[in-house]
């Protein structure tokens, strides 16, 4: 559930700073990540967590950036739709894949659920980019 709001944050981010500064906060996002997964999960499910965490950010900053001028929802909801179904995907392909664990079930109720809530997102991020997400030269 906290992934989608990991994708607002960073559209917000791209949106007012540039892909290269979401692409560094991604960065130490990650680390950060990584770490907190290694303490409270096994390694797999580490590496499964960092994998698709940093390929889903990477991809949802590309076609964020590549949407940018559109209306204004394409980009944020494209994007992130995009990088949910890959992080699911990813994470629970890696995680699981040759376990026993119905990770295809799971996985489809799991990206299901956080396209849901990157829809709903849409109305806060329409909110936030007004004050937080603007391109410096459009607050002069």
């Amino acid at each position: 559930i906290t992934y989608p709001i990991c994708f607002l944050v960073t559209d917000l981010l791209n949106r007012r700073f540039g892909p290269a500064r979401a692409r560094r906060v991604v960065s130490i996002g990650f680390i950060f990540a990584v770490l907190a997964s290694y303490v409270v999960a096994d390694s797999r499910i580490a590496i499964a967590s960092g994998v698709a965490f940093l390929t889903a950010q990477l991809l949802d900053i590309l076609v964020f950036d590549k949407l940018r001028y559109k209306s204004w929802w394409k980009a944020p909801f494209i994007a992130g739709w995009l990088a949910a179904i890959i992080d699911t995907f990813l994470f629970f392909g890696v995680a699981f894949v040759g376990t026993d664990v119905p990770w295809v079930t799971l996985a489809t109720g799991d990206v299901g659920i956080k396209l849901v809530i990157n829809a709903m997102l849409l109305a806060p991020f329409r909110i936030l980019m007004w004050n937080l997400g603007r391109p410096r030269s459009a607050q002069a």
